[in-house]
């Protein structure tokens, strides 16, 4: 197939992608301004019965271990904070979408969500260390949707794998975002941009997506934001919680320093820290699969 027409085609799956449900869409838009409260989050999930279910399904799971129950959606939301209300409400409509296996990476059903989350637990935690005020719960967010272009290309990269990594080996390829330009014309991060439009994401969450291994070439207002997503990615991969082949394929870029106080010896502690976050976090969006 020529690239013109694998573009076509990629282009068609993406149109063909299951859009996000509009109270998920709402509360990105929401959550991405910088002046938002907690009371618009709350009264959008009161304007939706089954995310309000799956809320108070989470907040009262084993995994949170609360002492008396909550039946309260204030209640509820306040406790979980705005950056698990949106990766519940994610979550719910993208299930199929994120779960299905990356046979183009060799990944297994579930991985790119596993490794989605992990990244958007890790994002969140290095903008702690920003040098300048970096609304955490967004790098969460952006954390959650950054790899979604994978869902889409991973259809055309079937059977390139095994040669992909060779090429970087032998140092024929320089990463795995060149390997899947050089095979198909696009890499992953240029299909999520043009997904994130279908989507009609907000422009920091498009921004990510699109420059999360190169985050210098992010508007300069935004590349905090993209660097800790960027660390963020690199973190899940150290920690056993990539997509596949590619996994660990890519440059850690060294400009992170200048909007992060943090060494390399801090992010392997970071690295811990998340590690046991995930586990509460996944064990708790598990209990949503059972309604």
């Amino acid at each position: 197939m020529t690239t013109s027409n694998q573009h076509a085609e990629i282009a068609r799956a993406i149109q063909a992608a299951p859009l996000l449900s509009p109270i998920a869409n709402q509360l990105l838009q929401v959550t991405a301004r910088a002046d938002h409260e907690m009371k618009e989050i709350i009264d959008l999930v009161k304007c939706d019965s089954l995310l309000t279910a799956r809320i108070l399904r989470v907040v009262n799971s084993a995994a949170m271990g609360l002492v008396h129950q909550i039946s309260s959606v204030d209640h509820a939301v306040s406790y979980l904070g705005e950056r698990l209300v949106v990766g519940i409400a994610i979550a719910e409509c993208t299930n199929e979408f994120f779960g299905k296996p990356l046979e183009g990476y060799e990944g297994e059903s579930g991985q790119l969500w596993r490794h989605e989350l992990f990244t958007a637990i890790a994002s969140r935690a290095v903008a702690r260390h920003a040098r300048a005020p970096l609304p955490a719960d967004l790098a969460f967010t952006a954390g959650l949707l950054h790899d979604i272009g994978k869902a889409i290309l991973s259809e055309f990269l079937r059977g390139t794998s095994n040669e992909l990594v060779a090429d970087i080996a032998q140092g024929n390829t320089t990463d795995y975002l060149t390997g899947e330009q050089e095979r198909v014309g696009l890499d992953h991060s240029e299909v999520g941009f043009e997904l994130s439009q279908h989507w009609k994401l907000p422009e920091s969450l498009r921004q990510v997506i699109r420059h999360h291994h190169h985050p210098d070439a992010a508007e300069i207002t935004l590349r905090p934001l993209v660097y800790a997503v960027h660390l963020g990615d690199i973190l899940a991969m150290m920690g056993g919680h990539g997509t596949g082949s590619d996994s660990m394929k890519y440059h850690l870029q060294q400009g992170y320093t200048d909007h992060f106080t943090i060494s390399k010896d801090e992010l392997a502690l970071l690295l811990l820290e998340c590690n046991e976050e995930f586990r509460k976090v996944e064990s708790s969006l598990a209990s949503i699969k059972e309604t």
